[in-house]
């Protein structure tokens, strides 16, 4: 045993994080970092509000309504030392509804709330699918009108508009689980079981080949269903590209009626990129209403990169009375994917604004200009090793910082100090104004720009 551990000892560690979670070195953090002020900004503009909570529930705030699929199969779960089921968060809906029906009577309604949390999921890692992931969630609760469905897909869209992006670049796709449960219930005369099933099977459908889908369908059907054309009435239905196309028998449902008016506030509002889509479903079991997903145009991420809908009862499962509710969901992974096959990532400057290096026995009186530059409002590295100027120089340009200030006795003496561009190769003596205006504004300049 002994001899086991000194082995095991003397074996070195992996330098390879978790599988399927992702090391953040700090030109990763520069790209999380500004996708994160843009959400935050943007979600904002909307009134919303930021929120947290522990990465930590009990597990059965997930079996009521999550979905079975990621309870069962996703979900990373344990005992604690007190003998209590709990999980680390798969999502956030549950979280937020456990939050506002805890202080269900003192909200000032409509709740307009939004977080950034950290999520796991344990399923296969995919492009664009992590185990360890960052979803923007935003929530609106207390607006029952379809007002509320279009502020949240609006606030949606204006995110990919804060990235710059062209409408032509991604598609919202829009159905309504209310309608569809009218459609596999009282239209095709599905029991519930029979439509819970069908629904997940739709929620799969273009995942699967049509031969699978097809097969599935027809073994959740009875003798009798087949023989009565259920399943050609469904496929039928499945088939309308348009609210238009699909059968008259079912144009006048009032859910239906919802999609249209939602589809119009959007388009006169300018955002034409939106389509219905009757095989849009949301693999959560939460949903009651509107849902919708928007996906990436681009041929290389043809997916589904969001997405979101109205769940009014969830809040309710708590004790409470229910409170209408309608959100989404945005993961970071497929975010930056977006961003980097359209184009639309910015050169991101290193956070530190100059690498001091000192010249000769003046550290101690560097100190008081060192301090002055900081308060101005640069971020400065000072380097202090004593190594030769060149090595000194070399670090700053591997690290991508954009000037060096040379302090030195001469420099202190004058009050002027060198700052030298490393991109340019140029060097001019300023006083600490001018070097911090420079600095500053070199974020906004072509970095090809002489001082």
């Amino acid at each position: 045993m002994v001899k086991r551990v000194k082995m095991a000892a003397s074996m070195a560690l992996s330098t390879q994080p978790y599988k399927g979670a992702r090391d953040f070195y700090p030109e990763d953090k520069r790209i999380q970092k500004y996708m994160f002020d843009v959400l935050r900004s943007t979600v904002e503009k909307f009134g919303y509000e930021e929120y947290d909570a522990p990465i930590l529930e009990p597990l059965e705030l997930y079996l009521a309504k999550t979905g079975e699929e990621i309870v069962n199969e996703q979900t990373y779960a344990f005992e604690d030392r007190g003998g209590r089921k709990v999980a680390m968060r798969p999502e956030m809906t549950p979280t937020v509804s456990r939050m506002v029906a805890a202080r269900r009577q003192e909200l000032a309604y409509p709740v307009r709330w939004y977080s950034i949390p950290n999520l796991w999921r344990y399923e296969r890692p995919q492009r664009g699918r992590l185990r360890e992931h960052w979803q923007l969630n935003v929530d609106v609760f207390g607006l029952a009108g379809i007002e509320a469905d279009y502020e949240i897909i609006s606030v949606a869209d204006s995110i990919f508009q804060a990235f710059h992006a062209k409408r032509n670049m991604y598609t919202i796709k829009l159905n309504s689980r209310r309608f569809m449960d009218y459609i596999l219930g009282e239209y095709i005369g599905f029991d519930s079981v029979q439509s819970y099933s069908v629904s997940k099977l739709i929620d799969r459908m273009h995942k699967i080949d049509r031969a699978e889908f097809m097969a599935q369908l027809d073994a959740l059907c009875t003798p009798s269903q087949r023989e009565t054309g259920s399943v050609e009435k469904l496929l039928d239905v499945l088939g309308a590209k348009r609210t238009s196309a699909l059968p008259e028998s079912v144009q006048g449902h009032v859910s239906l009626a919802q999609i249209k008016v939602l589809i119009s506030l959007l388009e006169a509002a300018g955002t034409e990129n939106v389509e219905f889509d009757v095989t849009l479903m949301r693999g959560f079991d939460y949903y009651t209403d509107i849902v919708f997903e928007i996906f990436d145009k681009h041929p290389e991420n043809n997916r589904a990169m969001m997405g979101g809908g109205r769940y009014d009862g969830l809040v309710g499962l708590f004790g409470v009375e229910p409170v209408p509710t309608v959100g989404f969901g945005f993961g970071d992974v497929t975010l930056q994917q977006f961003l980097e096959l359209h184009d639309l990532l910015p050169k991101l400057h290193p956070e530190t604004n100059a690498f001091v290096i000192l010249v000769g026995d003046v550290f101690t009186a560097a100190q008081k200009p060192i301090a002055e530059l900081r308060a101005a409002g640069l971020n400065l590295a000072v380097d202090t090793t004593g190594r030769k100027i060149g090595a000194q120089i070399q670090t700053a340009e591997k690290k991508g910082i954009h000037y060096v200030i040379f302090i030195g006795e001469r420099e202190l003496a004058e009050g002027q100090y060198v700052l030298k561009n490393l991109h340019t190769g140029a060097e001019e003596k300023h006083g600490i104004s001018r070097i911090v205006t420079i600095a500053k504004d070199y974020r906004h300049a072509d970095d090809d720009d002489d001082i």
